[in-house]
């Protein structure tokens, strides 16, 4: 899907950011065949920081590295040597336990498929990551329903998910990811299941809560989505081809 709109002006372009959310230095990601020796090298030496407050959109051709960065940047993965910082926390010191309930806490997902539980009310759905944190019930679906209000979706409560059309399905899905009050979103191709009218709804979307302050990160395969992003990061063999400022 391509969406070709006029592009957005950020306000603060010009003023960047203080504070880091994701820092990476030297990440290499190395994957391994059976005998030992390398199959690959995904990430080469790889530094990136990612400052408060950024909208940034990940490109690169299959096999570039975009996938394993998401990964590791989404506390999905770990790298095979090098540091990365979340939210001032390193990532390589927690173990398992740790990192998944550090991922619940700090990281919003949001993917191109749905995901959501056919069998539960949509206002269930969003509270989900909640209660993997032991919140209480009540304070699930309060938290749930004001999610819901955010995304526009405030009067769908108590419909499940194949009532709502592909762009209500998408936003309760940002919902979800916003539930927790996360640091950053993190969206892989959210509107590739999408029309372009309906997707660029959901852009839109995501550029109200970035001018809110939210730190977005986007997979994106499509120039003119990222055009719409503050920044564009694209990858090459595992390392940045470019990094560069949309003004």
């Amino acid at each position: 899907m391509t969406i070709v709109t006029t592009q957005p002006k950020f306000k603060n372009a010009d003023k960047p950011a203080v504070t880091p959310v994701a820092e990476l230095a030297g990440v290499t990601k190395t994957y391994y065949k059976p005998d030992g020796s390398v199959m690959v090298t995904a990430l080469d030496g790889l530094d990136l920081c990612i400052e408060q407050g950024e909208y940034v959109a990940i490109m690169g051709a299959s096999g570039s590295g975009k996938s394993t960065l998401m990964n590791i940047l989404g506390c999905l993965d770990q790298p095979t040597s090098g540091v990365y910082r979340l939210d001032g926390q390193e990532a390589a010191s927690m173990s398992d336990e740790q990192l998944s309930a550090f991922r619940g806490r700090k990281i919003g997902f949001v993917f191109q498929a749905f995901n959501l539980i056919p069998q539960l009310m949509v206002e269930d759905n969003v509270a989900v990551p909640l209660f993997y944190q032991r919140v209480l019930k009540t304070q699930r679906q309060e938290r749930a329903i004001k999610a819901l209000e955010q995304v526009g979706l405030g009067d769908r409560v108590g419909h499940r998910p194949n009532e709502l059309s592909g762009g209500q399905q998408q936003r309760a899905a940002i919902a979800r990811a916003l539930v927790t009050d996360p640091v950053v979103l993190m969206a892989d191709e959210p509107t590739g299941n999408l029309d372009s009218k309906t997707g660029l709804a959901i852009l839109e979307m995501f550029e109200s809560l970035h001018e809110k302050g939210m730190t977005i990160i986007m997979v994106t395969h499509d120039d003119a989505i990222a055009k719409r992003c503050q920044r564009v990061i694209r990858l090459k063999d595992g390392q940045i081809e470019y990094d560069r400022r949309n003004q």
